[in-house]
Order: structure tokens, then sequence, then C-alpha cells
């Protein structure tokens, strides 16, 4: 027999404290969700333990994205927390975008007690079976494990945590209800994720040989770069490289501060023309944490031939016909930096994008590049930069022309709904930054009612709503379709019942007030209505519209 020791007890915890300390050990920051029967004892645990901020919100696509928010932010792990069934699925949309574009969103989700289904009636909740939900997450999640077993529970938290970090993508938990207080030993260090050495080195080699051959080498950066918290190493990698810096679509505000800035952004035939020939011309075209979505290269001028390009991504390196396997990012950019000396070399090309200044605060009415240039006058003026959250339409190209403190968006996934509950995640984890969040009507429809918890979490982000009174981004595309039109909400009206300030501004004079007055109060929510005529759009949006027809109109070459 063996001896039970005052370490053995000290030692042994619930099975729900014990994921929530491995949470907190891997930097998760907060954990958001809203509770349901299947998940009481474990948000109960969660409360009484206080091992993470628990916030609660209203609707579960929220929950969603304000934990992806908050991963994006920190370069951690988020944590989303919901009940079986009618939570989880509920929350299906806001996770595939985090999949989608590698945010490490982890999945808490209650479930029936292991004994519940063997009385022969269906439950509550349930889908088709009760794995159903089970089957639904393996379709949007890297790693999954279903706590029943608690001799086995804490090594499952660890390798499904440990793949979240590797893959920078979510994962999914899923506990039963009877089994949230029985005891387990703590979850111990991640499963090794092995990496060939000898294929790092002569990855490393071959990039920067490649590089080094090329007649006009490009380094363009995009999401991954920020997921893995390198920001700081690859402004150092391009400053030894002396190549010119871009960003992609999605990864725009990256190395804002960078001593070799970006040039800007790529946006093929809707962005700068000077960059869209750099990075189309090059031969040495090297994609650092890049996804290859439409968005990113749909419009491009010419396609880039993919043949020429360097693509570190999804822990793989691509060059010409063959592929290294198993390299991570961060891996590549330390082998790259210890082959190269320093250099106090500055980057090719200017300091970076000019974003437009100078509102003209007048009886005009309002456009969404006036916007862009009333928050630039702030920063301008001396204000402190703002983090963006922006959801999809013309308010995320708009922010494209904006001076920010860090942006995210779902700009590859493009579900509506991102912009609100993702800025309010980001608050609560970013201590004391504010946000600013940039949202269509049509998406604040969807989710803006989530402000109504701003006043219990403790935030007060700045919101913009860009109102035309349509899904106006459809409206470009076919205009002639009067199921794009929307009805006047007057979302300015409802802030004080929702415990902030609102104001609904037509004119470019009245805009700028209500941006002054915004950035000076502290303390509650301030909702800003921007009366949109339709068919204004911002110029970034215009011209990629029209590239859009150009390229679908003629063939590329």
């Amino acid at each position: 027999m063996v001896r039970e020791t005052n370490h053995d007890r000290r030692m042994a915890m619930k099975l729900a404290e014990a994921l929530l300390r491995a949470l907190k050990d891997r930097g998760a920051q907060a954990m958001f969700g809203i509770p349901g029967d299947f998940a009481l004892p474990f948000f109960k645990v969660a409360e009484e333990t206080k091992v993470l901020p628990l916030h609660t919100l209203s609707h579960e696509p929220a929950v969603g994205f304000a934990a992806d928010a908050a991963a994006r932010y920190s370069s951690t792990l988020g944590v989303a927390a919901v009940t079986y069934g009618a939570g989880a699925f509920n929350m299906v949309n806001a996770v595939a975008g985090a999949y989608a574009e590698k945010s490490p969103v982890v999945v808490i989700s209650g479930a029936p007690g292991t004994t519940e289904g063997n009385a022969g009636l269906l439950l509550h909740h349930q889908g088709r079976t009760l794995d159903t939900q089970f089957q639904v997450y393996k379709e949007i999640t890297v790693a999954q494990a279903r706590l029943d077993d608690p001799a086995k529970a804490p090594a499952e938290i660890a390798r499904v945590l440990s793949a979240a970090r590797a893959l920078s993508r979510p994962v999914y938990l899923e506990i039963p209800r009877n089994m949230v207080g029985v005891e387990v030993e703590p979850v111990g260090e991640d499963p090794a994720w092995p990496v060939d050495r000898d294929a790092l080195a002569a990855c490393a080699d071959e990039v920067l040989a490649r590089m080094r051959a090329a007649k006009s080498p490009v380094l363009m950066v995009c999401v991954e770069v920020r997921r893995y918290g390198l920001e700081a190493k690859v402004a150092e990698l391009a400053q030894r490289l002396g190549v010119p810096v871009v960003t992609t679509f999605m990864g725009r505000g990256l190395l804002a501060n960078a001593p070799t800035p970006p040039l800007g952004t790529y946006i093929g035939v809707a962005g700068d023309p000077a960059i869209t020939q750099l990075v189309e011309d090059s031969d040495g075209l090297f994609l650092l944490g890049v996804i290859l979505s439409d968005t990113n290269f749909a419009v491009s001028q010419r396609k880039i031939d993919l043949r020429k390009t360097i693509h570190a991504f999804d822990r793989a390196v691509t060059l010409g016909y063959h592929t290294y396997a198993d390299i991570p990012l961060d891996g590549l950019v330390d082998a790259l930096l210890e082959r190269l000396p320093p250099s106090d070399r500055k980057g090719k090309g200017s300091a970076g994008h000019e974003c437009p200044t100078g509102l003209q605060a007048d009886g005009g009415s309002i456009a969404p590049m006036d916007i862009a240039r009333g928050v630039n006058d702030l920063i301008r003026g001396g204000q402190e930069p703002l983090l963006i959250a922006s959801d999809i339409g013309d308010c995320l190209f708009t922010a494209m022309d904006m001076i920010d403190a860090g942006l995210m968006a779902p700009g590859y996934y493009a579900g509506m709904g991102f912009g609100v509950p993702a800025g309010m995640g980001a608050q609560a984890v970013a201590g004391g930054k504010r946000m600013l969040i940039l949202v269509g009507d049509g998406a604040f429809q969807m989710t803006g009612w989530e402000l109504g918890n701003c006043r219990r979490l403790g935030i007060d982000p700045i919101v913009i709503v860009f109102n035309n009174a349509s899904w106006e981004m459809l409206r470009t595309f076919q205009p002639e379709s009067a199921f794009n039109d929307l009805d006047d909400w007057r979302f300015a009206d409802m802030a004080p019942g929702m415990g902030g300030d609102g104001v609904r501004v037509r004119t470019r004079a009245e805009l700028k007030a209500a941006l002054d007055r915004a950035w000076a109060t502290r303390g509650r929510f301030q909702l800003i209505e921007a009366m949109i005529p339709r068919g204004v759009l911002s110029d970034t949006l215009a011209r990629f519209v029209e590239g859009q027809k150009r390229l679908h109109a003629t063939p590329r070459e």
C-alpha cells in the first residue's frame, strides 16, 4: 500500500482547476463565456478559484470573437467557455473564423455526465447523437479531447493545449459535468514538437541563398508573425536583410514601429501601384507567415508565380518545387538571424505609408475617408493611437488609411459581427489600453448589443458605426438588389440605456466634434453613429471593387 503524503494532497486538485491553471501557465489572460446547465459546475469552479478572470457576454458568437481577439492581441491562448449543444453549436462560426485566420482559441464545453446517456432518453441540447458536437468541432479545431478519464486528463490537456500553441489554431476540450470536481494531478509540460535541426539549417541556408541571388527581393509579412509574437525579431530580420518590406491586407499594421517600417500594404490593383509593381515583379518574394487567401492576392494585377517565391507558413517552408516540413516559423527566423550579421542599414524605400489627414470641419456630408482623416488628425495632434478592431466591410478598408497601434479584423474569413465583441475582448486583456471599434450598421445589428456588457467589464471603447442603412459592400457587387437595404435603427439613441454615450453625426463638423469628445471621455463606451450616403465608399474599397470588375472582365497575364 502506497501512503498518501501531504505533498500528494497538496498537488491533487479538481479537474476544472487543473485545466484553468494550465491555461494560465501557458499565457491565457482571461476566459470569455456564457453558462448553461451542463457548464454550471465548471463556471462555479472558475468563479470561485479566480485563476483566470471570467467575462460573461450575451451571445455565444460574441464569446468566440472576444476570445479570438484576446488571443490575437496578446499572441497567446484565447479561452471561450460554453455549454453543450445550444451554446457550442452557436459558436461554430466564430471558431471557424479563428481556424481560418490562425487564432489559438481554446473552446471549453460542458457536457452531459458520463452516464447520463444510458437511460434511453434523448437529452436536451443533443443534436443527432451525443457525439455530434464533438464531431463538428473536429472540422474546425486541430486537436480535441473529452476529459472523461481522471488518470488521462492531465496528459490530454497538455497535448491539446500544445497543439493550439504550436499550430496557432483553435482546439476543443469537452468536460462531462460530473468530472469537473474529480481530483487529478496537475497538468505537466507540453509534449515536445520535434524539429530536425539539420533540415532547419539547410532550409535557412537555402532561403538566404535565394534572397541573395534575387535581383529584386521583397519581404512580405502577414498574420503568423503576430500570432507567434515575432514582430521584434522580424523587424530585426528585415533590418539585416536590407530588402523592401510590405504587409499583406491581413497583416496591415505589422512592424509599423520598426526601424525599417513597411513601405505599405499590398492590395494588388486596389493599392499603391508602386507597391503592386514591386511585389509582382519580384524574383525573390519571401512570404513570411502569409496566408495565401483571395483577400490577400485575388486582386493581383498579374498572377504571382509561386514557384519563384519563398513561402514560410503553417510549419512548412516551400521554395519552388520542394517543401521543408516541420519548420516552425520562430525557428526559421532565429536560424536566419544567426546567419546574418547585425546591420545599421535602413530598408529600401520611404518611411512607410502616409495616412490622410485634414478633415474639413464643415457642413458637408460624411464619407468614409473623412472618418480616417478625423482619426488621423487626432493622432497627429498628440493623441495616442488606439488599437483598432474592425468588422468586415468598408470600415476595414477605411482602417487601411488610419494610424493605429495595431489592427485586428476578419480579413480572410470575412464573417460579419467580429468588430464589437473583438474590441471588447482585446480591451479586457489590454491592461488599460483603449480600443477603437469600426463597424458597419449591418454587422452592428448582429453583435453591437454586446456593448451593454462594457460597464460590467470595466471597459470603455470608442465605437464608430458606418451607417448607410445598407449592406453597402454587397451592394457594390450587386447594386440592383433591394435586399441590401437596411432600416434605420438609430443606434446612438440606444447607447445610454446600455451604459454608454451615443451621438449621431451627419456632417463633417459634427464628426470632428464627436471624435474630440469621444477621445476626451473615459469610463463609458462612446458610440459615434456616422451617417454616410449610400454609394459613397472609401478610396481603397472603390479601387478594390473596380479592380475586381476589371479582373473578372479581362484575363490576367
